[in-house]
């Protein structure tokens, strides 16, 4: 029988060719080497687009993993602790106030407008009781909706609404050859994770444990949600918000293989690769030739299967 990253592996591999093969100009394999203009779109536009799609599903879903360890809690990812809405604040702020900036700088803003925004999350939840883990995802969604309501405010108040919404809605459509580059730092960042999974694994036993078997617990959590910040900013930089990837794909992965980190992050990356792709195909061919942003396709899914989550955590208590 096939282990799930087997299959995980197999069903990425003809995920790939099958995006590049879809979309409104007309691609044929048969004539990739020989016309230009099949050439220009490979390498212009389906190329980029697909290897942008894996970097976001992978890179995301390996934040949503890291946040439940560090936070303890399953029912979390970044879009839920106000991480996705701060950085869509800071790119807001520095898009009103340094329009020139380069994109590099836009993500040094976002990163920081996100750590922020997490640690005032981190404060909010402090008091919670240990019995009212449920209650932590409804309040991070209630905050990541007012830090939006924010935001809103101040693109209205700055005649900035239509930027606004390539920050809110994620989309892959604008993605080309030299505007989707920077994530792989995302994939650079996924690697740091792996090699601190065992760590990260131990700080998630809790602050007594962690120090009592030789590791720097504050540290570490800090550690982790610089990290998570930085992959939450370039992915918002670059393509905008998409929710549930982090919260979906750790929590299928963990019921199947158990919550060793190390050993479930290259079937994290394959799972939010593959969620992430078939979504994409999928948006792009129910109303062909128009898409629907990747954000709505995966918000549906997403939230069917937060729902079902939710509730059979609920019902075996």
């Amino acid at each position: 029988m096939l282990s799930f990253y087997r299959i995980n592996f197999i069903a990425l591999i003809g995920l790939i060719p099958l995006s590049m093969s879809v979309g409104v100009a007309d691609f044929h394999w048969a004539e990739l080497f020989v016309s230009p203009e099949q050439t220009q779109i490979f390498f212009l536009s389906r190329l980029p687009r697909t290897f942008a799609i894996i970097l976001v599903g992978a890179t995301l879903a390996v934040a949503g993993m890291v946040l439940q360890i560090v936070l303890k809690n399953r029912f979390i990812e970044p879009s839920m602790v106000g991480a996705s809405q701060s950085a869509a604040l800071g790119v807001l702020i520095a898009a009103v106030f340094w329009p020139a900036s380069t994109l590099l700088m836009k993500m040094s803003i976002a990163t920081l407008s996100a750590l922020i925004g997490m640690s005032l999350f981190m404060l909010l939840i402090r008091r919670l009781s240990p019995y009212q883990q449920l209650m932590l995802p409804l309040i991070g969604i209630v905050f990541g909706n007012i830090i939006e309501a924010l935001t809103t405010f101040v693109a209205y108040e700055t005649d900035s609404l239509q930027i606004l919404s390539v920050w809110f809605a994620g989309d892959f459509s604008a993605i080309l050859a030299g505007r989707y580059e920077l994530l792989w730092l995302t994939a650079l960042l996924a690697v740091v994770i792996y090699f601190m999974a065992d760590r990260l694994t131990i700080a998630g036993l809790g602050e007594h444990i962690s120090t009592g078997l030789g590791i720097n617990y504050h540290r570490m959590t800090r550690l982790a949600l610089v990290v998570v910040a930085m992959i939450t900013a370039i992915v918002v930089v670059t393509v905008g918000q998409i929710p549930f990837i982090g919260l979906v794909v750790p929590n299928i992965v963990s019921r199947l293989m158990g919550d060793q980190l190390r050993r479930n992050l290259p079937t994290v990356v394959l799972f939010g690769a593959n969620l992430v792709l078939s979504c994409d195909i999928l948006g792009r061919l129910i109303i062909e030739p128009f898409e629907i942003p990747i954000s709505t396709v995966f918000g549906v899914v997403g939230t069917l299967i937060f729902l079902y989550l939710l509730f059979k955590g609920t019902r075996h208590g």
